[in-house]
C-alpha cells in the first residue's frame, strides 16, 4: 500500500507500507547504487544483485514483493531472473530496465509477469511510478513513431527472441551472416 506524506503527489514523497522488499538486479554498479539509495529513502527494504545467479539466489533466499531487473546482465539475461521470481512469488511486481529496448523482449518480459518495461537511463521516479502504477491504468503511448531503422532492428530482435536467442538460427532465418547479426545485436537500438 502506498501513502503520500503531507497529501503531496510528488513521487519523492511516496512511502510504501506492508511488504516493502525490493530486489534491484543490474550489473551497472553506480546506477544500482543510486537506485537503491532512492528506494531506501522511500521506505523500501532494498537488496541488490549484479548477475543472474546473484539475482536468482536472492530470490531463493527471500522472494521480494518488488523487483527492478536489467535485461542484459553480463553473460546472462534478466528474463531468467523474472521467471525465477514469478515461480517463487507470483504476486511480485517487476519492472524491466534496458539500454537495448525492443518490442520482442518487452513482450517476453510481460508474458513472464513484468508490469512495465523502461529504457535506460530511467530515473528513480520513473521506476517507482511504473512499479506503483494502478494495474488498471495503461501507460501513455510514445509520442514519436519509430524510424525505418528502428523497425528493422525490432524485426531482428523479434526473430532473435522467437529463436530462443540463438544467433545461428536467427541468422539463418533472416538470411544474414552470423557475424553481421552479432554486430547488430551488440549495438543499442536506433532511434
Amino acid at each position: 500500500m502506498l501513502t503520500h506524506e503531507n497529501d503531496s503527489s510528488s513521487l519523492a514523497e511516496i512511502r510504501v507500507e506492508g511488504d516493502n522488499s525490493i530486489l534491484l538486479v543490474d550489473d551497472d554498479k553506480p546506477f544500482v547504487t543510486r537506485l537503491a539509495r532512492a528506494f531506501e529513502q522511500r521506505g523500501f527494504d532494498v537488496r541488490t544483485a549484479e548477475s543472474v545467479s546473484d539475482g536468482t539466489g536472492a530470490i531463493r533466499a527471500a522472494p521480494p514483493a518488488y523487483a527492478v531487473v536489467d535485461m542484459r546482465l553480463g553473460t546472462g539475461n534478466g528474463l531468467d531472473v523474472i521467471e525465477a521470481l514469478r515461480q517463487a512469488r507470483p504476486d511480485a511486481r517487476v519492472v524491466v530496465l534496458t539500454g537495448y529496448g525492443n518490442i520482442a523482449t518487452a513482450v517476453n518480459a510481460v508474458k513472464l509477469g513484468a508490469i512495465d518495461y523502461l529504457a535506460k537511463p530511467a530515473d528513480a521516479d520513473e521506476v517507482i511510478a511504473a512499479l506503483m502504477r494502478d494495474p488498471n491504468i495503461k501507460a501513455e503511448p510514445p509520442e514519436n513513431p519509430m524510424s525505418a531503422d528502428r523497425i528493422r532492428w525490432e524485426h531482428i530482435q523479434r526473430v532473435y527472441e522467437m529463436c530462443d536467442r540463438n544467433v545461428s538460427e536467427t541468422a539463418r532465418r533472416l538470411s544474414m551472416h552470423r557475424r553481421t547479426l552479432q554486430r547488430i545485436l551488440a549495438k543499442r537500438a536506433p532511434r
